[in-house]
């Protein structure tokens, strides 16, 4: 067994690589940019070196640094996580070259499945069943076209290296093929160094489903079921899950059984994912194979007890497969979300700054249900713009489906993130929707229930009450910690005064009574419900999440403070709470609102990024929908287009400039 390995990654993959083979005994060495200086990787890591500027292309893409810092520490083997150099044929062929291991497969199979227009090829000749496309590469847009115009819409164009969802795009239209070819060529340059990119049918309404491979080699191969990843944006998967609700056991055994023959056509020898799209009927086609790590693999973890990374780097080492097929078995369930940081108000745009409050949930396992929270970030961090917007991932584990999405959702309630964007309230209101919670996904989903981009759910219901409640009980414990203070004596004030509260959530008035039974509290509502709520808590002031039980079920709600108030947050509803006196709630209803700045005649920009390009002038006249400027984020290129007919004003930016978010790009006549 290795004594030393080296991570060739950063973020949440190598400290998860470091947190095993810590648990193995192996010493880890950890490489760093100079954005990653302070990253949680490099401290976790027994040793870390230094290999370069912020830009991936100068540090973590360069073979080169990684090896002399392989040499320079003595590292007998390298793990290269997911993303960068995982699925470069040139960085295994060069690290054998040096006498390092690659924690991965074999140079040769890199190069038959890693290869997305190469896989399809070498599936196609072992009679694997494939999407209609064109594996060929394509020159020019007006090649893309007629191949689209061939094949028949819609189509997908996708990287040849691609992944992540980086250098895709789905196309309905020859003026969406042709301009979705640039962006996937521009993006899959600056992500992948490999401008190739191919054509594919799109099948409509399809669900996403991986089947993890493990071989050894010494020509064992096995299946560790499968994952569902249906529930992406922008082709990249959000939410997944093991199993899928969709496979039954015929069908989730032909595609292990499919998936272990393709691995062994390459003699593949280490933990691989071969990726099918299947339909609503359980017919499936193969995508692609990657040739690494998984961002999921924490789900087929949970379900199957198996340590992926342990299995690589043991199969690395020699060892041959200790598990056989028939020895691997799923238990349970797991759901996993990914925490990035970006804006789901603005289209999922990227956030960027330190993070001024993370507290992730508790690990553990209590009461048949399991938390895990992969992650590489800390509390005080910085989100930087030069990497992958993940902050985490948040997966649960228990018995059946629909008990590890209610974990799920209360982990999320849980999980406080303060300094920057993010999308768990989107997480929060999927674990709310019927569909999800129904099964019925297809990769179409979050187009299909959010056409009009998301808005966080309004409090409303029970859920309301809940709110409401919360609320009662927070300024309440609030308002005797002051008195404690201040050294008054609660029978100095009218039981009146103690007791009936006003509480707006946003406009809704709720009008209520509060009994205080010191850590529980009986809230009466005196509406038309006549509802009463039973508050168990410890909460204290000053805490970011108020913990408790309401009415005998266990609830989370987020307390931040504001101005005469506090926003909640729970089951994907953000809301500002004020509780008042009955009196107080009468003068603040004759406040005028506050009058927001109008915008409309400016274009802001969304996120902070690079202008790439300015594809207008000032005083050309634009029609609606036509783009305006291209802003790059996170390696993701954005198309910013107007949004109704206009005449450029004036031009505030130029190409080459780094614009902080709401910046003013152009003005509009």
């Amino acid at each position: 067994m290795f004594k030393k390995i080296l991570i060739a990654n950063r973020g949440e993959i190598a400290c998860r690589v470091i947190k095993t083979a810590r648990r193995m005994g192996i010493a880890t060495v950890a490489v760093y940019s100079d954005a990653d200086k302070d990253a949680l990787h490099v401290e976790m890591a027994d040793e870390a070196v230094h290999i370069g500027p912020p830009a991936a292309a100068e540090s973590y893409l360069v073979i080169d640094k990684i090896i002399a810092a392989c040499k320079q520490t003595g590292a007998e083997a390298v793990h290269p996580g997911y993303g960068f150099l995982s699925e470069r044929q040139a960085f295994a062929e060069a690290l054998k070259a040096n006498g390092i291991v690659f924690i991965g497969p074999n140079p040769r199979a890199i190069a038959a499945m890693g290869d997305k227009i190469e896989s399809k090829k070498f599936a196609n000749a072992a009679k694997v069943s494939t999407v209609p496309g064109y594996l060929g590469v394509i020159e020019d847009p007006a090649h893309a076209v007629k191949i689209a115009d061939e094949i028949g819409y819609p189509v997908m164009i996708k990287a040849s290296a691609g992944g992540g969802g980086k250098g895709m795009r789905i196309a309905n239209t020859r003026e969406e093929v042709a301009e979705g070819f640039a962006r996937a060529k521009s993006e899959a340059k600056s992500s992948f160094g490999d401008d190739r990119v191919f054509v594919e049918k799109f099948i409509v309404n399809p669900r996403h489903i991986e089947i993890q491979v493990l071989g050894d080699k010494h020509g064992n191969v096995i299946y560790l079921g499968e994952r569902e990843c249906s529930i992406q944006r922008r082709n990249q998967k959000v939410i997944e899950e093991a199993p899928s609700p969709l496979l039954d056991e015929e069908t989730r055994r032909k595609m292990g059984e499919q998936a272990v023959a393709l691995a062994k056509a390459v003699d593949y020898d280490s933990a691989g994912t071969v990726e099918f799209v299947a339909g609503q009927d359980r017919s499936f086609f193969f995508l692609e194979m990657n040739t690494r790590l998984q961002v999921e693999h924490p789900v087929t973890e949970l379900i199957t007890g198996i340590d992926l990374v342990e299995q690589m780097i043991r199969v690395a080492a020699g060892e041959p497969l200790a598990i056989k097929q028939t020895e691997v078995h799923l238990r349970g369930w797991a759901v996993e979300s990914r925490i990035y940081a970006e804006d789901p108000t603005r289209n999922f745009l990227p956030s960027t700054g330190r993070l001024v409050k993370y507290r992730p949930p508790a690990e553990g396992h209590q009461d048949g249900v399991t938390v895990r929270n992969d992650t590489g970030v800390f509390e005080g961090g910085e989100i930087s713009i030069y990497y992958d917007p993940m902050i985490a991932k948040l997966v649960t584990h228990a018995g059946d489906r629909l008990t590890a999405i209610d974990a799920q959702a209360k982990a999320l309630d849980e999980f406080v993130i303060d300094g920057i964007r993010h999308n768990i309230p989107f997480l929060s209101s999927l674990m709310q929707h019927e569909r999800w919670k129904a099964g019925r996904l297809s990769t179409g989903f979050i187009a299909e229930e959010y056409p009009e981009g998301f808005a966080p759910l309004v409090a409303q219901g029970e859920t309301a009450h809940v709110l409401a409640s919360v609320a009662c009980a927070v300024d309440h414990t609030m308002n005797e910690r002051k008195r404690q203070i201040s050294g008054q004596l609660r029978t100095q004030r009218p039981v009146t005064f103690l007791r009936e509260r006003a509480v707006m959530l946003g406009d809704q008035r709720f009008d209520m009574t509060i009994d205080d039974g010191g850590a529980s509290f009986l809230v009466r509502f005196e509406d038309e419900s006549a509802h009463a709520h039973h508050l168990e808590s410890e909460w204290a002031p000053g805490e970011p999440v108020w913990r408790g039980v309401v009415d005998g079920e266990a609830v989370a709600v987020q307390v931040r403070p504001i101005l005469n108030g506090f926003l909640l947050s729970h089951a994907g509803v953000s809301v500002e709470a004020r509780v008042y006196t009955r009196r107080e709630a009468e003068l603040a209803a004759l406040m005028p609102a506050r009058r927001v700045a109008d915008t409309s005649k400016s274009l802001l920009c969304p996120m902070p990024g690079l202008v790439k390009a300015l594809l207008v002038v000032e005083g050309q006249e634009v029609k609606a929908g036509e783009p305006l400027c291209m802003v790059e984020a996170m390696k993701m290129e954005n198309v910013l287009r107007a949004e109704r007919d206009v005449t450029v004003k004036k031009i505030n930016a130029k190409e080459g400039d780094s614009l902080a978010v709401d910046a003013v790009i152009m003005e509009f006549a």
